[in-house]
């Protein structure tokens, strides 16, 4: 793992990501998108302006996967981050989603944000489950039946959520 670099996205990336976005998009089992989406929204969101989009490569070519940052919502919950996380298939089980998800949390912090939430983790995804909870996530909230996945029908979604300063530390709040 140590020949394993975390940088920025690139315009040059982003064949490769499209390529790993579509084998999970296919899957139909961990994201709400589906095979009609376009390559231009999967462009925009993972390099739409505003994003922070994060790759990891080995040996510095290949790609083995991504992450993207962004506020959760605008105005007063612009504290709170959201990410999304990908990794190549032929990668999954070797860490990189561990390393992915202490890389965004330590950029998350290091932007600013507060908190962190996943809006739509799915129930099904044991392994996300199991990794966001060792990365000190809660489940918070359950969403029943609100993933339409490709073999087991209608199952829930977990709303995630890490506080990722102490609020008694977090800055006043303007009126």
């Amino acid at each position: 793992m140590k020949d394993i670099q975390i940088r920025p996205a690139g315009e040059h990336d982003f064949d490769a990501m499209w390529s790993i976005f579509c084998a999970h998009v296919a899957s139909g089992e961990t994201y709400p998108f589906t095979t009609a989406t376009s390559r231009e929204a999967g462009h925009a969101y993972w390099l739409g302006p505003d994003v922070a989009s994060f790759v990891a490569t080995s040996g510095g070519a290949r790609l083995l996967g991504m992450y993207r940052l962004v506020p959760n919502q605008l105005g007063r919950g612009h504290h709170v981050a959201n990410a999304s996380f990908m990794v190549s298939p032929s990668a999954q089980g070797a860490g990189i989603g561990r390393l992915l998800g202490e890389h965004c949390l330590d950029e998350a912090r290091r932007q600013g944000y507060l908190a962190m939430q996943f809006n739509y983790v799915v129930s099904t995804n044991t392994a996300a489950i199991r990794l966001w909870k060792k990365l000190g996530f809660s489940i918070v909230g359950t969403l029943p039946k609100a993933f339409r996945h490709k073999r087991l029908g209608f199952v829930d979604a977990y709303v995630m959520y890490q506080m990722l300063q102490d609020p008694d530390h977090w800055p006043t709040v303007d009126a």
